[in-house]
């Protein structure tokens, strides 16, 4: 249990949030969370079906309508055609991380993962007892890792790669022709499984659609896919997620499922559906508010002595290199929420090249992120 990490971020809301409940005024750029509605469709499609009955058990996969309903979205945004039986319904995209890492983790084992990253691989490694490897994400690279250096790091103790594109924290996006290469390379070792982390599948910019792992069919029989609701269609606390496994894992993946949770919420499945299948124009409204914010942070962060930051590609998260401003990242966290009442979370929780970065969540309205940034600037020139 002493290997367990935690989120960082919800440490830091905690803080805010104490701080705001003794009268400070409290900008939050911390939590990694859309700030609009769920929206209304949805909502009243969960009202339906609690009113329904909706009220027992359901399948320890989840229900087949709901199945189905992925797996559609899949053929729609993905371009391929899966088995909806491979489909997993869970609650919240980290049952599907914690679910394969504890499969493939174990003493003497070695689980490779992005470096910074989703806190949580890395936490989740150490528990199992398996050794994690870090895939450094490089600013200069956009945050983004070459093929050939992930390759290099396999061994015969490499059970499992994750990956995670678009990211958290650094909003980086990994190039399609490093995923096509990483997949080539791959067919060397075919005992490695691959865990892509998809969860941000939808928040993509300037045009540029996501590459999702499934498109390569030669990973298709070791590739576990996450995905989910909660950011998509800002459904954070309904706990909703999905994984795509491999058809030999499946029954190792229903047996954790009834072990752990034994099903997800019956009324919130219903919500799922209608959220797949639904007017999706609230998507792209929250995805045009993001990109207008993703171009002011960005702004606005290279003005700011001693700082530079790269432009996000995808999520909703700016990560700006601060080593110019002489704080460490933790400093930078500490002191710019109890001084200034911004509350952003250092590069270091997530991982240790996240020294010298802190990650700025845009999931704040422009007015906010503008206050946010003038106190930023504030704070800068005290220093």
């Amino acid at each position: 249990m002493s290997r367990l990490g935690t989120e960082t971020a919800f440490d830091v809301l905690a803080r805010a949030n104490a701080l705001a409940g003794g009268g400070m005024d409290v900008i939050n750029l911390g939590i990694g969370q859309p700030d609009f509605p769920t929206p209304d469709n949805i909502v009243e499609a969960a009202v339906k079906a609690l009113r329904s009955g909706a009220h027992g058990y359901t399948a320890a996969n989840g229900i087949p309508e709901l199945r189905a309903a992925v797996a559609a979205d899949i053929a729609k945004y993905r371009n391929v055609t899966v088995n909806p039986d491979h489909i997993i319904v869970v609650p919240g995209g980290k049952v599907t991380m914690a679910f394969a890492i504890e499969m493939f983790g174990e003493d003497g084992a070695e689980i490779m993962y992005p470096n910074p990253g989703f806190p949580i691989y890395e936490s989740m490694i150490r528990y199992t007892g398996a050794t994690p490897v870090a895939i450094p994400l490089i600013e200069e690279n956009g945050f983004s890792f070459a093929a050939d250096t992930v390759l290099s790091k396999i061994t015969d103790r490499t059970r499992l790669i994750i990956l995670n594109t678009p990211a958290n924290p650094t909003g980086g996006v990994v190039p399609e022709t490093e995923l096509e290469k990483l997949a080539s390379g791959l067919k060397k070792y075919p005992d490695v499984y691959v865990l892509s982390d998809e969860i941000y599948s939808r928040m993509t910019y300037d045009g540029e659609g996501h590459c999702s792992m499934l498109k390569f069919p030669d990973l298709r029989d070791r590739l576990i896919v996450l995905d989910g609701w909660s950011k998509t269609y800002a459904m954070t606390g309904w706990r909703m997620g999905w994984g795509l496994w491999p058809e030999q894992l499946v029954p190792h993946a229903q047996r954790l499922c009834v072990n752990f949770h034994s099903c997800v919420n019956a009324a919130a499945q219903f919500a799922g559906i209608e959220a797949l299948q639904g007017d999706q124009g609230p998507v792209d409204m929250m995805m045009e508010a993001f990109d207008a914010r993703r171009k002011l942070i960005h702004a606005r962060l290279n003005e700011a002595p001693g700082v530079r930051c790269v432009m996000p590609k995808g999520a909703f998260y700016a990560f700006p290199n601060i080593s110019g401003t002489g704080l460490s990242a933790k400093e930078m966290q500490d002191r710019l929420l109890s001084e200034k009442g911004v509350a952003v979370i250092a590069g270091t929780s997530f991982g240790a090249h996240g020294e010298g970065y802190v990650r700025f969540s845009y999931a704040n309205s422009l007015v906010n992120i503008e206050r946010a940034m003038d106190r930023f600037d504030d704070f800068l020139k005290g220093l």
